[in-house]
């Protein structure tokens, strides 16, 4: 598929993106995201990894229209951490009537 990053015209493929990622270790999410295989990386990763221009060349607008239509799905925020359970010295506490505070 031809797109346009950074008024550069570029051939992409999704198997051309798989290969491009593979082995390239996701930069911690702060905004948008795509999904590359079992991984989510920041947009901007993707784009400097996939045309080989710095960051500030391109929005990351041009390269989340580029992976959707290759079929990646695209993400907006990060996804928000898992809620933690309670540890077993906060049950057993619970349980005593202890407090949450540790200030007792």
């Amino acid at each position: 598929m031809r797109c346009v990053i950074a008024r550069y015209p570029f051939e992409l493929s999704k198997d051309g993106v798989l290969a491009s990622m593979k082995g390239v270790t996701p930069e911690p999410v702060t905004g948008e995201s795509v999904t590359i295989g079992r991984r989510r990386y920041p947009v901007k990763q993707v784009g400097q990894v996939i045309t080989r221009q710095d960051r500030r060349d391109f929005s990351s607008g041009e390269v989340v229209r580029a992976m959707t239509r290759l079929g990646f799905t695209c993400h907006e925020q990060p996804e928000p951490p898992a809620a933690s359970s309670p540890t077993a010295l906060q049950t057993a506490s619970a349980l005593l009537g202890g407090t949450d505070s540790p200030d007792m």
